[in-house]
C-alpha cells in the first residue's frame, strides 16, 4: 500500500514539473522535422600570399551539406545533424562529422537542461557564435542548464574535452579548442522598453605542456577569464548596440593576460528600401614587440599579453569581410590589436533582393616603433537574392588597400592591392514535417 502511494506521489511530482502526459498526447503535438542544407561557395583571391609565393591568385569551389533530424514534444526535444564539408576535388574527400547531437528537457516553470553537441550563440555573436560562414562552423560538446521566463534568461554551460578514454588519470588535450570551459550568461529584457542587457562570464582552461629538461612530465591547465556585457536598444527603426569585455588570467603558454575590447554600433532603417549602419570597434594589443624585417630576428620577452582574443565568436561578421583579423594570425604570435571604424548602407530595390556596401578604416590599437598605425582601407560589396522560400544566391567583392604596416605585420606580399570575389548558392528545404 505504501509503495503504491509513493508511486502516485512520484507521478504527481512529474505532472507538476512537466505537465499532464495524457493531455499532451491528446493534443497531437509530437513533431518530427527533417531538414537539408546545401551550401556551395566559390572564391577567387588575388594577393595576400606569404612572401616568396610565385602565384598570386587562388580559385576554388567549396561545398557543405547538412542533414538534420529534429524531434520535439512538450517538455522534450532532441536533434541530430550530420555535416560534410570540403573543397571540390580535395584529396581525402573533405571532412565528415556530427555537427549537432543533443537532447533537451524543459519544465513548465522555465527550467531546462540541454546535453550534447550543440551550437552556442549569444548576443551579437562577437564572443560566442555559430561562425556559420566557416564551412566547419562552431559547435560545442557541453552540458547547459538554466532558466528562461518573465524576461529573464540564465544559462550555465560546462565543457570538458578529452582526446580519448583512459584507464587512469587524464591525457594531454591536443585539440584546437579548450580543455575545460565554464560559462555563465544572463540576459534581461526590460519591460515596456526595447532594451536588452546581457552579462557574460567565461572561465576557459587551456592545456599546455610542462617539460623538465629531458622529458615530458605533466600537462597543466592554464585558466583565463573573460567578463563583460552587451547592451541593445531597438526602438522602432533604430538599433543601437554596445559591448565591453575584459580578459584576465593566463594563456596556454603560462603568460599573464590583461586585455580588453569595446564596441558601439548604430543601425537605422531610413525607409523600406534604404538602411544605414556605422560603428567602431577597439581591441587592445601588445604595446611592445619588435617587428622583424625579412630574415631578421625580432625576439622580445613579454611578461603580459595585452591583445584581446574574441575566443569563439563569429569573426566574419566583424572587422571586414576579408577576414584579415582574428581569423588569420599576425606574424611572431603577437598582435598590435585593432581599431575598426566603419560605415555602410543597404538597398532593397525589389522584394527578395538586398545590396550592401561598407567601408572599414583599420588601424593598430597600439603604437610600434617605426610603423604607422594605419593598416588599411577595406571596401566590401554584397548582393543577395532569394530565388525561392528555401533557396537564395549571393555574391560579393572586397578590395583592401593595405599599407606597409600591414605587409610587415602579416608577412605577405601585395597587401597594398588585395582583391577577393565570391559567390554562393544556399538551398535549405524542409523535407519532412510530421505531426501526430
Amino acid at each position: 500500500m505504501a509503495s503504491a502511494q509513493n508511486e502516485t506521489s512520484a507521478d504527481e511530482q512529474k505532472e507538476a514539473i512537466f505537465g499532464n502526459k495524457k493531455e499532451a498526447q491528446s493534443q497531437g503535438v509530437n513533431q518530427l522535422d527533417v531538414d537539408l542544407n546545401i551550401l556551395g561557395r566559390g572564391e577567387m583571391r588575388f594577393g595576400g600570399f606569404t612572401e616568396g609565393a610565385e602565384e598570386n591568385r587562388a580559385q576554388f569551389l567549396m561545398e557543405r551539406t547538412r542533414l538534420s533530424l529534429d524531434y520535439k514534444r512538450p517538455y522534450i526535444e532532441a536533434k541530430v545533424s550530420a555535416q560534410h564539408s570540403g573543397v571540390w576535388g580535395q584529396a581525402g574527400k573533405g571532412s565528415f562529422n556530427l555537427y549537432e547531437a543533443w537532447a533537451q528537457l524543459t519544465a513548465k516553470n522555465g527550467l531546462f537542461v540541454k546535453m550534447g553537441r550543440q551550437v552556442l550563440s549569444y548576443d551579437d555573436e562577437r564572443i560566442i557564435g555559430a561562425n556559420d560562414w566557416a564551412m566547419a562552423a562552431n559547435s560545442h560538446d557541453v552540458l547547459k542548464f538554466g532558466y528562461e521566463g518573465f524576461g529573464h534568461k540564465v544559462h550555465a554551460i560546462f565543457g570538458f574535452n578529452q582526446n580519448a578514454e583512459s584507464i587512469t588519470g587524464g591525457s594531454l588535450y591536443t585539440g584546437d579548442s579548450y580543455k575545460m570551459m565554464h560559462t555563465l550568461w544572463y540576459h534581461y529584457d526590460v519591460p515596456k522598453i526595447p532594451i536588452g542587457v546581457s552579462l557574460l562570464f567565461m572561465n576557459i582552461g587551456m592545456q599546455g605542456d610542462k617539460y623538465s629538461s629531458d622529458e615530458f612530465t605533466d600537462p597543466c591547465n592554464r585558466y583565463q577569464q573573460l567578463v563583460g556585457g552587451y547592451l541593445s536598444y531597438k526602438p522602432d527603426k533604430l538599433t543601437a548596440e554596445a559591448s565591453y569585455y575584459h580578459q584576465l588570467g593566463r594563456n596556454e603558454k603560462d603568460c599573464k593576460m590583461d586585455a580588453w575590447m569595446a564596441s558601439v554600433k548604430a543601425q537605422y532603417q531610413i525607409s523600406p528600401k534604404w538602411g544605414a549602419v556605422a560603428g567602431y570597434d577597439y581591441l587592445s594589443g601588445d604595446d611592445y614587440f619588435v617587428v622583424r624585417k625579412n630574415g631578421g630576428l625580432g625576439l622580445v620577452q613579454h611578461k603580459v599579453f595585452k591583445f584581446f582574443n574574441p575566443v569563439y565568436g563569429s569573426h566574419h561578421k566583424f572587422y571586414g569581410l576579408m577576414d584579415f583579423f582574428y581569423v588569420q594570425a599576425f606574424s611572431d604570435t603577437f598582435s598590435p590589436g585593432l581599431q575598426n571604424l566603419y560605415a555602410g548602407a543597404s538597398y532593397s530595390p525589389i522584394k527578395g533582393l538586398n545590396i550592401k556596401a561598407s567601408y572599414h578604416y583599420l588601424a593598430m590599437a597600439t603604437t610600434l616603433k617605426g610603423l604607422k598605425k594605419t593598416l588599411g582601407h577595406d571596401f566590401d560589396f554584397e548582393a543577395s537574392y532569394r530565388i525561392l522560400q528555401d533557396a537564395h544566391v549571393a555574391l560579393g567583392f572586397s578590395y583592401m588597400a593595405g599599407t606597409d604596416t600591414m605587409e610587415r605585420l602579416k608577412r605577405a606580399e601585395g597587401n597594398d592591392d588585395l582583391k577577393w570575389a565570391w559567390f554562393s548558392l544556399i538551398v535549405s528545404p524542409r523535407i519532412i514535417s510530421k505531426k501526430w
